[in-house]
């Protein structure tokens, strides 16, 4: 009875060991399995991206800003190019003898308040005056007295408002017309301060309108407005600018320029781990991150400049941003 007991035993030992080594061996051969089925270690992945190229050319540094197209000021040698007139004494409009779009010439009479009993005193001291039986002065004071009932285009330009009609009654200084040289336009506009601190006259301006249109930049106000922290920029405008008073338009004014300056489309030049600029050079299959400095930016172009960088070298642009130094890389440019 006792021997059949530890025959007993053995065999359910054995039977234990037996399933312990079964189990063991089965679980190295799934191990076997995914090595076979999966990707191999140490086997670096590959990354589809897109490249662009390095190239020459010029990038200038701006200031943008925002602007209304007015009548030009007046300067050392002329008048302003335009004004609002006003009713020189209040009356009731007898005439107005322009519409609004005409051209009128300098001393043109726009609107006429005057009454009849005022031109004829002005005709009769004419008649007098020629046949010397009335002095200079009374002639001239019965011209300044029509004159104080006439409204006159100071300047040669265009009607561009006019706001009454014969027989409407006007108060002294009520503006009735405003009269614009169209040939003689400025564009002014609000900087910002902290932009503002590199303008200076004569750079030049691009107002960017379809086709664009150059000026030069002629007033840069010495002073910040406290209200909006701005300061007053002006750019007069070419006489074919075709451009109208009133228009709103956005600004380019360029500060600076760089001729023939290496740069790199945009979207390559990426910032590493460090905080330091670096564009991916695409060296056959492989990326090669470089160090670089960057200039100027403009039309999703930025300059660039690094050890053996040379123009046409390729760069990856898409899947730039976190690429790794030496990814192997596939090129699937459109």
């Amino acid at each position: 009875m006792k021997r059949k007991q530890i025959v007993l035993g053995s065999v359910v030992v054995l039977c234990f060991a037996l399933g312990i080594y079964a189990l063991i061996k089965s679980s190295h051969a799934a191990s076997d399995s995914d090595d076979e089925g999966g990707a191999p270690e140490n086997v670096p992945s590959v990354v589809s991206v897109q490249t662009g190229t390095l190239q020459r050319m010029t990038l200038h540094r701006y200031v943008t800003g925002y602007g209304m197209v007015e009548a030009a000021p007046a300067t050392t040698d002329q008048p302003a190019a335009g004004a609002e007139l006003a009713a020189p004494s209040a009356g009731i409009v007898v005439a107005v003898n322009v519409i609004a779009g005409q051209h009128v010439e300098k001393g043109d009479v726009l609107v006429d308040l005057s009454s009849v009993a005022v031109k004829q005193e002005v005709a009769r001291q004419k008649k007098l005056y020629a046949q010397h039986n009335t002095s200079l002065k009374a002639l001239q004071d019965a011209q300044a007295q029509l004159t104080l009932q006439q409204v006159i285009a100071p300047v040669a330009g265009t009607v561009t408002r006019l706001d009454v009609m014969p027989g409407e009654v006007v108060d002294v200084n009520t503006v009735v017309a405003e009269v614009v040289d169209l040939n003689r336009l400025a564009v002014s506009a609000q900087i910002p301060a902290a932009d503002a601190t590199d303008l200076k006259a004569g750079e030049e301006v691009r107002v960017l309108i379809e086709p664009p249109v150059t000026a030069t930049l002629s007033f840069v106000s010495p002073a910040v407005d406290p209200k909006t922290g701005s300061v007053l920029a002006r750019a007069l405008l070419p006489s074919d600018s075709g451009l109208r008073p009133g228009q709103f338009v956005q600004l380019k004014i360029i500060t600076a320029v760089h001729t023939d300056c290496l740069a790199a489309p945009e979207a390559s030049a990426v910032t590493d781990i460090n905080g330091h600029s670096v564009i991916s050079l695409a060296k056959g299959d492989e990326a090669m991150q470089t160090p670089v400095q960057t200039g100027f930016r403009e039309n999703g172009w930025v300059e660039v400049a690094g050890a053996g960088l040379k123009e046409g070298d390729s760069v990856v642009t898409v899947g730039a941003y976190g690429l790794p130094d030496k990814t192997k890389i596939q090129v699937v440019n459109p």
